[in-house]
């Protein structure tokens, strides 16, 4: 274990952490986590499902009048869900940013102008579906114009989970820190169209069985509003939309977990994750029922269905968290010994001698600043004589006694020169100033 933390912090970025107290006990930031995750993904999956499927039935009653009537009675959802969509993620943004902090604001950071992004992207997307809503009966006439606008704020709602996911998928992977060069690089991480897929199937089964119970309210007037559709055919087409977007999710399941790296893949994921799948399984077996049966039975089911699918919801979110905390251990277990080993220095700089004094032994010691550096990032791959991780300090100076820029280069943006050594990462974050006197100290080893 002392080995792989070794190989792991010689080729990812292992930042201290900020030493200070959770405000709640870990288990119940945990709870709070997941429980207001998926109240907000809830509202999420709406907002995106009913705005799909306004779109398709807006389309389509261009050529029949009784879908255009369903797209306006979808309609009227989505700006509802929005709403509760954004008053639901602030909870969940602040647990994770909590819990996860050195992650989250690394993933954050490495997307950068994306990430940004968020905030016009959600105010536009917000202002074309009010527009939509409202300038219904306004454009009648320019059918063409008023699906477009929802068209445009379709593909922005797509954009923006895909955003979101991206972050939170390299959020669990320091080891590729290195190596991401933006969004667009973060974006081909093999892991996140997979759960992207996941997702939009995930919000099309919530819509249909949130629609299927929406137009089956006793107190909604169905058959004022409709007059070529009837009830059962549109509870049928919910119920068929929840059940094949449920079977494209058991095909696409095994498909997440195979592209997920293995280091989070323990057999508590494992037996999650099959909890939830056998949780799915009767209320895929009762909507079939309800499809296949008398039509007067349709909704016979349904309170089962819900049940035994949010219990599958919960046993995947509750996956999710197991995942992410079996993957960030043994990074997590570097970052806490960094950050113990930086107070313990920080703790004896604090003792130290008076400046005065402190100045006569700088003058005394001219590496002092070189070796400091040295510590806080080499030392842990390096020492003066023998390999640790990398080779010896007296190597470093074999090589490049008479060229300080090409030491320079090789710390900056190292290469891979011999198969037994793992690949040193490059430390761009370092000043001129700390560059030069790290080389200087080196280059001073006998």
């Amino acid at each position: 274990m002392n080995q792989m933390l070794t190989l792991l912090q010689s080729v990812t970025p292992v930042p201290r952490d900020i030493p200070l107290p959770l405000p709640l006990p870990e288990w119940l930031l945990v709870v709070l986590l997941v429980v207001s995750f998926l109240a907000h993904i809830l509202f999420v999956n709406l907002m995106l499902g009913g705005s799909l499927l306004t779109l398709w039935a807006q389309a389509k009653g261009l050529k029949d009048k009784a879908y255009d009537t369903l797209a306006y009675e979808i309609a009227k959802t989505i700006t509802v869900n929005k709403s509760l969509a954004v008053v639901l993620g602030v909870a969940p943004l602040l647990s994770i940013n909590v819990l996860y902090t050195v992650y989250f604001y690394s993933a954050n950071a490495l997307t950068g102008l994306m990430w940004i992004s968020i905030i016009p992207l959600v105010t536009a997307a917000f202002l074309l579906t009010y527009l939509h809503k409202y300038a219904w009966h306004k454009l009648e006439a320019h059918k063409g114009l008023h699906i477009a606008i929802l068209g445009l704020a379709v593909l922005i709602f797509l954009f923006i989970p895909l955003i979101f996911l991206t972050n939170v998928n390299l959020m669990l992977f320091p080891e590729k820190w290195g190596t991401v060069k933006g969004f667009v690089s973060a974006l081909m991480l093999p892991n996140v169209f997979p759960r992207y897929l996941h997702f939009l199937c995930a919000s099309l089964a919530i819509t249909g069985l949130f629609l299927f119970w929406y137009f089956g309210r006793r107190r909604y007037a169905f058959e004022t509003r409709f007059e070529t559709i009837s009830l059962y055919y549109i509870r049928k087409c919910m119920y068929s939309l929840t059940l094949g977007a449920s079977v494209f999710q058991f095909v696409l399941g095994p498909l997440v977990l195979i592209t997920l790296p293995a280091k989070g893949i323990q057999w508590n994921l494992i037996v999650v994750v099959l909890c939830g799948a056998a949780a799915a399984l009767p209320a895929m077996y009762w909507m079939w029922k309800g499809i296949t049966g008398k039509p007067e039975d349709i909704g016979k089911n349904f309170g089962r269905v819900i049940t035994a699918m949010s219990l599958t919801v919960l046993l995947m979110a509750s996956g999710r968290h197991v995942y992410r905390s079996n993957a960030l251990a043994p990074h997590k277990k570097l970052v806490a010994e960094k950050t113990k080993a930086f107070e313990k220095l920080s703790a004896a700089a604090r003792a130290q001698p008076a400046p005065e004094e402190s100045a006569a032994v700088a003058v005394a010691t001219p590496h002092a600043a070189g070796k400091a550096v040295f510590q806080t990032n080499c030392a842990s791959c390096h020492k003066k004589d023998g390999r640790l991780v990398g080779p010896p300090v007296t190597e470093m100076v074999s090589i490049y006694h008479n060229d300080l820029p090409g030491l320079k280069a090789w710390i900056r943006k190292p290469g891979k020169k011999r198969d037994d050594y793992p690949q040193m990462p490059g430390f761009p974050q370092l000043s001129e100033q700390e560059m030069t006197v790290l080389t200087d100290y080196i280059l001073s080893v006998k």
